[in-house]
Protein backbone atom coordinates (compact mmCIF):
# COMPACT_ATOMS: atom_id res chain seq x y z
CA UNK A 1 0.00 0.00 0.00
CA UNK A 2 2.63 2.81 0.75
CA UNK A 3 4.36 1.64 -2.53
CA UNK A 4 1.34 2.93 -4.42
CA UNK A 5 0.98 5.87 -2.51
CA UNK A 6 4.43 6.75 -3.29
CA UNK A 7 3.93 6.23 -6.85
CA UNK A 8 0.90 7.93 -6.98
CA UNK A 9 2.38 11.16 -5.03
CA UNK A 10 5.62 10.43 -7.68
CA UNK A 11 3.31 11.00 -10.33
CA UNK A 12 1.36 13.95 -9.45
CA UNK A 13 3.90 15.89 -8.48
CA UNK A 14 5.53 15.22 -12.06
CA UNK A 15 2.70 16.21 -13.66
CA UNK A 16 2.20 19.88 -11.96
CA UNK A 17 5.67 20.26 -12.07
CA UNK A 18 5.28 19.65 -15.94
CA UNK A 19 2.18 22.14 -15.72
CA UNK A 20 4.49 24.78 -14.18
CA UNK A 21 7.15 24.71 -16.75
CA UNK A 22 6.89 28.50 -18.96
CA UNK A 23 8.74 29.91 -21.71
CA UNK A 24 11.93 30.82 -20.92
CA UNK A 25 11.74 34.42 -21.91
CA UNK A 26 15.21 36.76 -22.34
CA UNK A 27 15.56 40.51 -22.80
CA UNK A 28 17.83 41.63 -25.66
CA UNK A 29 20.91 42.30 -23.23
CA UNK A 30 20.51 38.75 -22.33
CA UNK A 31 19.85 37.31 -25.55
CA UNK A 32 23.40 38.96 -26.92
CA UNK A 33 25.19 37.66 -24.13
CA UNK A 34 24.00 33.96 -24.21
CA UNK A 35 24.61 34.42 -28.27
CA UNK A 36 28.38 34.96 -27.35
CA UNK A 37 28.39 31.99 -25.20
CA UNK A 38 26.22 29.83 -27.52
CA UNK A 39 24.57 30.52 -30.82
CA UNK A 40 21.11 29.14 -30.94
CA UNK A 41 18.06 29.79 -33.43
CA UNK A 42 16.41 32.76 -32.24
CA UNK A 43 12.43 33.51 -32.19
CA UNK A 44 11.53 36.89 -30.88
CA UNK A 45 7.53 37.91 -30.31
CA UNK A 46 6.52 41.41 -30.68
CA UNK A 47 3.13 42.21 -28.98
CA UNK A 48 1.11 45.49 -27.24
CA UNK A 49 -0.88 45.53 -24.65
CA UNK A 50 -4.16 46.67 -26.70
CA UNK A 51 -3.84 43.72 -29.03
CA UNK A 52 -6.34 40.96 -28.52
CA UNK A 53 -4.70 38.27 -31.08
CA UNK A 54 -0.91 38.93 -29.01
CA UNK A 55 -3.47 38.15 -25.55
CA UNK A 56 -4.36 34.87 -27.48
CA UNK A 57 -1.58 33.61 -28.08
CA UNK A 58 -0.29 34.33 -24.34
CA UNK A 59 -3.18 32.30 -23.73
CA UNK A 60 -3.46 29.40 -26.87
CA UNK A 61 0.40 28.81 -27.74
CA UNK A 62 3.09 29.70 -25.52
CA UNK A 63 1.08 27.85 -22.99
CA UNK A 64 1.23 24.99 -24.64
CA UNK A 65 3.69 22.15 -23.38
CA UNK A 66 4.94 21.10 -26.57
CA UNK A 67 5.53 24.47 -28.14
CA UNK A 68 7.47 25.39 -24.32
CA UNK A 69 9.44 22.56 -24.64
CA UNK A 70 10.68 23.20 -28.36
CA UNK A 71 11.17 27.09 -27.70
CA UNK A 72 13.39 25.90 -24.48
CA UNK A 73 15.22 23.21 -25.90
CA UNK A 74 15.90 24.48 -29.49
CA UNK A 75 15.62 28.86 -29.39
CA UNK A 76 16.53 31.62 -27.35
CA UNK A 77 13.19 33.66 -26.91
CA UNK A 78 11.91 37.29 -26.75
CA UNK A 79 9.09 38.92 -26.24
CA UNK A 80 9.30 42.27 -26.10
CA UNK A 81 6.03 45.11 -26.49
CA UNK A 82 6.24 47.46 -29.29
CA UNK A 83 5.24 50.36 -27.31
CA UNK A 84 7.82 50.09 -24.86
CA UNK A 85 10.12 53.01 -23.43
CA UNK A 86 13.26 50.92 -22.44
CA UNK A 87 16.52 51.98 -24.04
CA UNK A 88 18.30 49.15 -25.10
CA UNK A 89 21.58 48.04 -26.12
CA UNK A 90 22.37 45.51 -28.68
CA UNK A 91 24.93 44.44 -31.33
CA UNK A 92 27.32 47.73 -30.69
CA UNK A 93 23.69 49.96 -30.91
CA UNK A 94 21.07 52.04 -28.79
CA UNK A 95 17.89 51.16 -30.06
CA UNK A 96 15.15 53.65 -28.10
CA UNK A 97 11.37 55.14 -28.75
CA UNK A 98 11.95 57.73 -30.27
CA UNK A 99 8.09 58.28 -30.65
CA UNK A 100 7.26 58.11 -27.04
CA UNK A 101 4.65 60.36 -26.23
CA UNK A 102 4.47 61.88 -29.32
CA UNK A 103 2.40 59.75 -30.91
CA UNK A 104 -0.53 57.55 -29.51
CA UNK A 105 0.49 53.77 -30.64
CA UNK A 106 4.73 54.66 -30.69
CA UNK A 107 6.34 51.91 -32.13
CA UNK A 108 10.12 51.05 -30.43
CA UNK A 109 13.15 50.89 -32.93
CA UNK A 110 13.89 47.34 -32.23
CA UNK A 111 10.54 46.21 -33.80
CA UNK A 112 10.89 48.50 -36.69
CA UNK A 113 14.55 47.19 -36.90
CA UNK A 114 13.91 43.77 -36.53
CA UNK A 115 9.80 43.64 -38.20
CA UNK A 116 9.77 46.03 -40.49
CA UNK A 117 8.79 45.41 -44.21
CA UNK A 118 8.53 47.63 -47.37
CA UNK A 119 6.22 49.90 -47.89
CA UNK A 120 3.90 48.43 -44.83
CA UNK A 121 3.02 48.83 -41.13
CA UNK A 122 4.40 46.25 -38.80
CA UNK A 123 1.35 44.25 -37.87
CA UNK A 124 0.52 42.34 -34.56
CA UNK A 125 1.21 39.78 -33.43
CA UNK A 126 4.45 39.59 -35.17
CA UNK A 127 6.69 36.91 -35.13
CA UNK A 128 10.50 36.71 -36.52
CA UNK A 129 12.46 33.51 -36.60
CA UNK A 130 16.56 33.94 -36.96
CA UNK A 131 18.74 31.61 -37.18
CA UNK A 132 22.28 30.99 -35.34
CA UNK A 133 23.50 33.51 -37.43
CA UNK A 134 21.24 35.75 -35.80
CA UNK A 135 19.88 36.01 -39.57
CA UNK A 136 16.24 36.81 -40.03
CA UNK A 137 14.68 33.38 -42.15
CA UNK A 138 10.73 34.03 -41.43
CA UNK A 139 8.40 36.81 -40.45
CA UNK A 140 4.90 36.01 -39.57
CA UNK A 141 2.27 38.86 -39.28
CA UNK A 142 -0.44 37.49 -37.49
CA UNK A 143 -1.86 34.92 -34.69
CA UNK A 144 -0.33 31.33 -35.18
CA UNK A 145 -2.10 28.57 -33.79
CA UNK A 146 -0.04 26.52 -31.03
CA UNK A 147 -0.30 23.18 -34.28
CA UNK A 148 1.40 26.11 -36.81
CA UNK A 149 3.66 27.16 -34.48
CA UNK A 150 4.68 23.72 -33.71
CA UNK A 151 5.56 23.21 -37.83
CA UNK A 152 6.96 26.76 -37.77
CA UNK A 153 9.63 25.82 -34.82
CA UNK A 154 10.52 22.56 -36.58
CA UNK A 155 11.09 23.76 -39.96
CA UNK A 156 13.84 26.01 -38.69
Amino acid sequence: MRILIVITLIFCTTLVHGQDEKVNWLDFEQLEEALKKQPKKVMVYFYADWCAYCKKMDRSVFTKQDVIALLNDNYYTIKFNVESNDTIQFGGKTFTNKQFGKKRNPIHQIPEYLASRQNAEIELPATIILNEDFEIKKRFYRYISPTEMLSILKQN
